[in-house]
């Protein structure tokens, strides 16, 4: 099959996210199985270009029509990781993707509809005709409404979509001008089975426009799946997602093995597996040297993430007091986009600047979140929702034992190892339900608990996480079938 992968991010070029790992995790995985697989993304001027090989101009002529006029673009072809790219560089006085940054402009739902514009025009005029083209979040939303409602009378009446939902908080509601600004009719598509948001009047839902018109929906784990549709984790949208039921569910993520495997893994000072463990200790005292925390015999509890009101900051926040209080040692490694986050844990980090079992580090730096995962003992993930979290798995990977809230992803992927309907191989961690401190202190005390008192145990716990499969295999396994089911409606 031929693919075409349309996103406004894919990892390492620019990543945001989530979103940026699966749409490279998954691209990578579909090429490895025999199909042709690219990705269309904007042209940001703060893109990783030193991650691009061989980028060059292919198309010079393509021009977009959005508002009452056309927008010229240049298309862009290089190589991210193996994974083909083309970047579309539009040159108007709007500069879309010259701002600086990926997201967060007050015209973010005009950036991505010219760019949804563009994609299909690029495909269009280039004569690329692929069987499915996979779409991702409401930045996109807008791919499948175009295809059906004006595409497909220009000659791509054949393919077929895919569209993801990577998380229901944002939405893209946004006006209804937009959608005129992009060539589409407000009068036809501002209806209640169609964009019209739930919530706001006279406003459009993009995200609600992907989920009607695209031939299937997925989001990325069963349990999320369920829970957007059946709770208050659907935004708005569970009504929509009912009706459309018979074409949604649940695939969760995988992560990239080549990148997250500490048998191969050239951030760690000493490589490990599960057939010889003995390296992870090498890496806890190098993490410990690095962050000059003291050289005894407590756990590392961990928390790598962004801080983010989704994250579940306050168990955050204590989780950090109750590890020191139960003679564990803490590392966080996360940064927030709202500068209020960031100056309550600058704060913090110089309330506990001069303990020797505690660095908090407030930003985010690549290399050393692997020897966090690689030198940590636990790590703490206590999430308000978690569509599906890819730290638990990487975690588990690396041995490292998780403690997270059972929800979305993480119930899918965590099972408790004193309470879980599993088999003892099966047990990789430890849940909790409520999003409370009781809740928090219960897991993480059990964690810590069975560390001291019962290590044989914990280390049994640790090895099973380390045989865990979440590689892309199977989900690319998922989409496959999927694909191959619109394809042949």
């Amino acid at each position: 099959m031929f693919i075409v992968m349309v996103s406004t991010e894919c990892a390492p070029v620019a990543k945001v996210g989530g979103l940026g790992d699966v749409v490279q995790g998954l691209s990578r995985e579909l090429s490895v199985r025999g199909h042709a697989v690219e990705v269309i993304l904007p042209m940001y001027d703060c893109m990783r270009y030193d991650r691009i090989w061989g980028l060059t101009k292919t198309y010079s002529d393509l021009w977009v029509p959005f508002h009452d006029h056309a927008i010229h673009c240049d298309v862009y072809f290089g190589f991210a990781d193996g994974v083909k790219c083309f970047f579309i560089q539009p040159h108007s006085q709007h500069n879309f993707f010259n701002r600086g940054l990926f997201y967060g402009n007050r015209d973010d739902a005009e950036r991505f509809a010219f760019f949804s514009r563009a994609a299909l025009e690029f495909m269009l005029k280039s004569g690329k005709r692929p069987d499915v083209i996979h779409c991702h979040d409401w930045q996109t939303g807008l791919v499948p409404v175009l295809l059906f409602e004006t595409y497909q009378h220009l000659g791509m009446a054949g393919q077929r979509v895919c569209y993801t939902l990577h998380n229901l908080r944002h939405q893209g509601v946004c006006g209804a001008h937009i959608l005129r600004q992009a060539g589409l009719s407000p009068d036809r598509l501002m209806t209640p089975e169609r964009l019209l948001d739930h919530t706001h009047r006279d406003a459009a839902n993009l995200m609600k426009g992907g989920i009607v018109y695209a031939n299937f929906v997925t989001t990325v784990s069963p349990r999320y799946a369920e829970e957007i549709l059946t709770t208050g984790q659907g935004f708005g949208l569970q009504g929509t997602l009912a009706t459309h039921r018979g074409k949604y569910g649940g695939v969760l993520n995988g992560i990239d093995y080549n990148v997250w495997n500490p048998e191969i893994d050239s951030a760690l000072p000493q490589p490990y597996g599960p057939d010889a463990i003995a390296g992870k200790f090498a890496d806890k005292k190098a993490l410990r040297d690095r962050l000059l925390l003291a050289d005894h015999f407590r756990p590392v509890v961990a928390v790598v993430s962004r801080l983010d009101h989704q994250k579940g900051l306050p168990l955050i926040r204590h989780s950090i007091f109750y590890s020191l209080a139960n003679r564990a040692q803490f590392v966080l490694l996360g940064s927030g986009a709202e500068a209020s986050i960031n100056a309550h844990f600058w704060d913090l980090k110089h309330h506990l600047n001069d303990n020797p079992d505690c660095h908090l580090e407030i930003g985010y730096d690549e290399h050393l979140s692997h020897l966090i995962y690689a030198g940590a003992d636990i790590l703490v993930v206590p999430s308000v929702f978690e569509p599906c979290g890819l730290s638990q798995m990487i975690a588990m990977k690396y041995g490292t034992v998780p403690v997270v809230r059972a929800t979305g992803g993480l119930a899918d992927t965590v099972f408790d190892a004193n309470y879980a309907d599993r088999p003892y191989h099966d047990r990789t961690g430890f849940t909790f339900e409520h999003n409370d401190v009781p809740g928090l202190e219960s897991a993480l005390g059990r964690a810590i608990g069975l560390w001291y008192r019962y290590p044989r145990y914990f280390h049994e716990i640790r090895l099973n996480g380390m045989r865990q499969d979440f590689s892309w295999n199977h989900p690319g396994g998922h989409y496959e079938n999927i694909y191959h089911h619109i394809r042949a409606k």
